[in-house]
């Protein structure tokens, strides 16, 4: 009978302290899952550490704004994180246009050329914040990302036949232009290691800029944008 109640005791005492110990890491963590009231601010280790860190990148990509253009891009950038969440970016990308199937069949089967604008280069500077980060387990493999939301002002070249794309008389010409741009950007970071990551992401530049040339007066200026999606390979130290 001493013995039965010698182990009700230990065990009583191990709920106790049991209780008490899942109280504390409750508490510690802030896991109060049926609580709405409650936040969780941390939910795992963060690994890849930003703070007081340089990166390089460098890549390839796509333009998408113009109906009669191929557009690939040539695409690098460098930054600072000032802290976890806060960096500063400049960015340079170089633009190929080529003519596509549209534009030929047009050419082809009505003799006409549309109002076309190309870019020939883009370069910016932003501020970058980067508010989330997570985990994928894929192939029994844990991959680490970060997730960043970029706003910015730079410049574009481009170059357009607006003055002559209204005269049929007239030899279709593309004259250069440049223009500021307001940028977006947003990317996800995969971390390969602690220096090497891959990033997905997309520049969405906006600028004022006029249309086509009628009876010698210029088109409105209004908004136009960009749209460049990049894959990038990087290097922080």
């Amino acid at each position: 009978m001493k013995s039965f109640r010698l182990e009700l005791l230990l065990f009583i005492s191990a709920l106790i302290i049991s209780t008490k110990t899942m109280s504390a890491e409750k508490d510690l963590y802030d896991f109060l899952w049926l609580d709405p009231d409650k936040k969780v601010y941390v939910l795992q280790n963060k690994i890849h550490k930003k703070e007081h860190t340089f990166y390089a990148n460098i890549g390839v990509g796509t333009e998408n704004s113009s109906s009669f253009q191929e557009t690939n891009l040539l695409h690098g950038n460098i930054g600072y994180f000032f802290n976890e969440e806060w960096a500063i970016e400049s960015f340079y990308s170089k633009y190929k246009n080529k003519d596509n199937d549209a534009l030929e069949n047009l050419k082809r089967l009505n003799g006409s050329i549309p109002f076309i604008r190309k870019a020939n280069y883009n370069m910016g500077l932003l501020i970058s914040w980067s508010p989330f980060y997570g985990k994928i387990n894929t192939f029994n493999k844990i991959f680490y990302f970060d997730w960043s939301i970029g706003l910015g002002i730079g410049k574009i070249e481009t170059e357009s036949n607006a003055q002559t794309v209204a005269n049929p008389t007239t030899a279709d010409i593309y004259k250069k232009e440049k223009y500021t741009t307001y940028l977006g950007k947003s990317e996800v970071t995969f971390h390969a290691n602690k220096n090497i990551n891959i990033g997905i992401g997309v520049i969405l530049n906006n600028y004022n800029a006029p249309g086509p040339t009628v009876s010698n007066k210029e088109g409105a200026n209004k908004m136009r944008s960009n749209l460049d999606t990049l894959l990038t390979v990087g290097y922080s130290f």
